[in-house]
């Protein structure tokens, strides 16, 4: 058992932390086992995101998240893929107009 007050505090913080992340990682599991079952577009999209969160929030490495969403990319059709990849550039276009210059 913790003896100091700043010892006990840690511990309820890191009891805390353990709780969400457990919560936090049970998610992804569901999600990735639901997204190899169905195999749809859409519910392996939603792992891969979900994997990002979880590697973002720390509650596993990144490289574990990675491993994840490549497992999982392997199993979304071709057109997917190229939907998805298309859908990227066309947001990342810009408008036609070029910034106004301001004159000093």
């Amino acid at each position: 058992m913790p003896v100091t007050k700043t010892a006990k505090r840690a511990l309820r913080g890191s009891a805390r932390k353990s709780d969400i992340n457990k919560l936090i990682v049970t998610r992804l599991e569901i999600a990735v086992r639901k997204a190899k079952k169905s195999k749809s577009a859409d519910k392996i999209l939603a792992a891969i995101s979900l994997a990002d969160i979880t590697a973002k929030k720390r509650a596993v490495h990144k490289n574990k998240a990675a491993r994840i969403k490549s497992a999982l990319s392997k199993l979304l059709p071709k057109a997917a893929v190229g939907a998805k990849a298309s859908k990227a550039t066309k947001q990342n276009k810009k408008s036609g107009k070029s910034p106004r210059k301001v004159k000093s």
